[in-house]
């Protein structure tokens, strides 16, 4: 029996907002942000880049589809974005404990009570989202027995990368290329990703230099992550020396603002961030329009990109930065995400791009 008890969400300006809890009886604190995404709450609640945040679901109904079995597929969890909840807690406005899907084994609240994650049903996400909107993605907590804390003074990336390098072989003609990977958090579908091209796949931590260790590599690719860019000072240092050796290297979200700081630019804080599946994004070369998914709370800063490189795609909606590329070297990137699970994958392409390079 699912047993429920009043809590509530307490922003930092103040406002409180009343609801149920479900999931695991804990008080928690974090950054409030929200996602507008229909499905994937499995995904996302997997996906690292939510380190430390409270994550606020605009759609109704949360739970319906369940949670799916915990199986791994040549090394890595097949359901999920990593092997653990990073969201601190999920905020929705309908629960629903009874579950329909054939691949389900478990109830969302089940789950995240096995996991130690809170989550708080009966509020209406769609105002607090707009207040998030007005007033910009703040900081909250779940219950009064704890103080307000801010992920983003935190190394999150050093909280989700992996603590050892792991490699992951290649197969076919393509295994001979050797994409090293920092990881920053990745996320499993972009290893999935490298995986179904054959390629030889070598995972190691943010902070590890591998070009200072020998380690042969045909190719980097930046992945994804959480927290600000502006203190991972390591990772920087890092991609400047790659930047020396003329090799490719393609980076998606996080390392798309890495890539920025390593040529010189600056980063900045959105005032709510993106976070949804249908987040348009033009291609300035070609002029053609994608719809991408999105979970980002920081950009790059237009004005500052020098080194020769150049904004590639751009958001739709606000005209920030959703891409970089330089004008002669193959270092490209994108903000969002053309690996997404469970989707869009109109992008996915940009994978074949740098596997050419290689």
């Amino acid at each position: 029996m699912l047993l429920m008890r009043q809590i509530q969400l307490i922003l930092e300006d103040g406002t409180r907002w009343n609801g149920i809890q479900f999931g695991a009886d804990k008080s928690v604190a974090g950054e409030v942000v929200f996602n507008t995404g229909m499905t994937g709450y499995p995904e996302s609640m997997t996906d690292p880049s939510y380190e430390g945040q409270i994550l606020v679901f605009t759609y109704p109904m949360i739970g319906n589809y369940g949670v799916p079995d915990e199986k791994n597929e040549r090394g890595i969890s097949k359901m999920f974005e990593s092997s653990k909840i990073h969201t601190s807690a999920i905020v929705v406005n309908e629960y629903s404990e009874n579950f329909s899907h054939f691949e389900a084994k478990r109830s969302l609240s089940k789950w995240m009570e096995k996991k130690g994650i809170p989550g708080i049903a009966g509020i209406d996400t769609r105002a607090l989202t707009q207040h998030l909107r007005e007033k910009g993605a703040m900081l909250g907590k779940i219950g009064d027995d704890i103080s307000f804390l801010d992920p983003n003074k935190e190394n999150l990336v050093a909280k989700v990368s992996i603590r050892k390098p792991v490699i992951y072989r290649g197969r076919g003609a393509l295994a001979r290329k050797r994409v090293i990977c920092v990881d920053c958090g990745v996320k499993n579908n972009s290893i999935r990703e490298f995986m179904r091209r054959g390629v030889t796949f070598i995972r190691v931590p943010y902070n590890y230099d591998f070009v200072e260790k020998g380690v042969k590599f045909d190719g980097v690719f930046l992945s994804n992550g959480p927290g600000d860019p502006a203190i991972m000072d390591e990772t920087v240092a890092i991609i400047k020396k790659v930047m020396t050796m003329k090799k490719p290297i393609f980076g998606i979200c996080l390392g798309n603002q890495l890539l920025a700081r390593a040529a010189g630019a600056r980063t900045y804080k959105l005032k709510y961030g993106h976070r949804s599946q249908n987040q348009p994004c033009m291609n300035l070369e070609t002029k053609q329009c994608y719809v991408t998914s999105q979970n980002h709370g920081y950009a790059v800063d237009e004005n500052t990109l020098t080194g020769g490189f150049k904004v590639w795609f751009m958001n739709i909606n606000d005209g920030t930065v959703e891409g970089i590329k330089h004008k002669t070297m193959p270092f490209f990137a994108v903000q969002f995400h053309p690996e997404a699970c469970p989707g869009p994958r109109d992008s996915e392409k940009l994978f074949d791009k740098f596997i050419e390079l290689l």
